[in-house]
């Protein structure tokens, strides 16, 4: 049995699933799931995030994070948390950066919440030493200062697309078609959920709603309220969600979504809007949402990359050269990636972000 016949007895079963559902079986199946049965990282891999790109990008958030530590009065114990660590590559540049932070690295807790077995194993393999603990969940973060930083971690949470029609909205559903997955549309109907999109969107205009993210932003922004600390979201998206941006991704090129469930990832973009509204109703304060490549000029990149570069030549100086701007440049990851920060009210400003 594939993941393909799964869906299919699923919908022949319960009729056409939303878009979400899908997404959640073909990343999390606990047998065919795409996170759940592989590496998806690098080369080898289906796609790259930053800090496979450059050790520059762990180095410069962890730096940010414990400046911030430091702003706050350096509380002992805390959290050092990631969503979605990938295979340990950010956490670990960004303990080696931290390392000469006095008291650092002797008050922070490591947890990672990772759902894939896989990249647990990588993982641990990455940050042999330091003895982090992994959690399914944001919600069994201890209760305690966290400082928290997420990279493209709620791209790959599912979302509902609903298409305006009239006053009200047609959910995308997916259901069979002569046997094969296929996208259909719900009758329209009210959703009250969006609203408030009602002013700035038209007949035939899609937006999509991520169900999940906001329990878990609310999750990290009430611990950040009550005991303090900082979180760092990095991500692809815009402030507010506008238009059919899901897409699959397989050995690094584009895919058709419906086809080979659970063989490619599965993303869309962010609506860090939502993210914001959803720390500030848990009592959070939030940054300007900043684009990836002004974060990281602010913070030094290019300062950085002329330090490394010193001793390189030829191929190795052109990698370094390639993978700054490739993190920066606004045509490359520079202002597709957005950062959001949350912090607790009244705190000193993130570093490489305004308030």
């Amino acid at each position: 049995m594939s993941l393909s016949d799964h869906l299919t007895a699923r919908i022949r079963a319960d009729g056409p699933m939303s878009v979400a559902d899908y997404m959640a079986d073909c990343l999390l199946h606990p047998q065919f799931g795409y996170y759940t049965t592989r590496d998806p990282l690098g080369a080898k891999g289906d796609f790259t995030t930053a800090p496979e790109i450059s050790q520059m990008f762990g180095e410069l958030l962890g730096l940010a994070l414990a400046q911030a530590w430091l702003d706050q009065g350096s509380p002992a114990p805390f959290t050092l948390a990631e969503l979605g660590p990938g295979r340990g590559t950010l956490m670990a540049d960004l303990l080696r950066a931290t390392r000469g932070v006095p008291g650092f690295h002797a008050a922070m807790r490591i947890h990672l919440v990772e759902a894939s077995p896989a990249l647990r194993t990588a993982q641990a393999k990455a940050l042999d030493g330091y003895a982090p603990q992994w959690l399914d969940t944001v919600d069994a973060l201890p209760d305690q200062p966290l400082f928290l930083v997420a990279n493209e971690f709620f791209d790959a949470l599912p979302i509902r697309q609903f298409i305006r029609a009239g006053d009200g909205w047609s959910e995308k559903r997916i259901g069979l078609q002569d046997g094969a997955l296929s996208f259909g549309l719900s009758p329209a109907a009210p959703q009250s959920a969006l609203d408030h999109r009602l002013a700035d969107t038209r007949d035939g205009d899609v937006v999509e709603i991520c169900e999940a993210a906001a329990p878990v932003t609310q999750s990290i922004a009430a611990r950040i309220a009550a005991h303090g600390g900082a979180a760092l979201i990095v991500d692809y998206g815009d402030w507010r969600a506008l238009g059919d941006t899901l897409q699959a991704l397989r050995a690094h090129e584009p895919a058709d979504p419906l086809q080979t469930p659970g063989e490619a990832d599965l993303t869309a973009h962010v609506d860090f809007e939502a993210l914001a509204m959803a720390a500030k109703t848990a009592g959070c304060a939030f940054t300007r949402l900043t684009p990836q490549g002004v974060f990281l000029e602010r913070l030094g990149i290019t300062d950085r990359a002329r330090a490394l570069a010193a001793p390189l030549q030829d191929a190795a100086l052109d990698s370094l050269i390639a993978a700054h701007r490739r993190l920066t440049h606004p045509e490359e990851m520079g202002n597709l990636f957005k950062v959001l920060g949350l912090c607790p009210p009244r705190a000193a400003p993130l570093p490489g972000l305004n308030p």
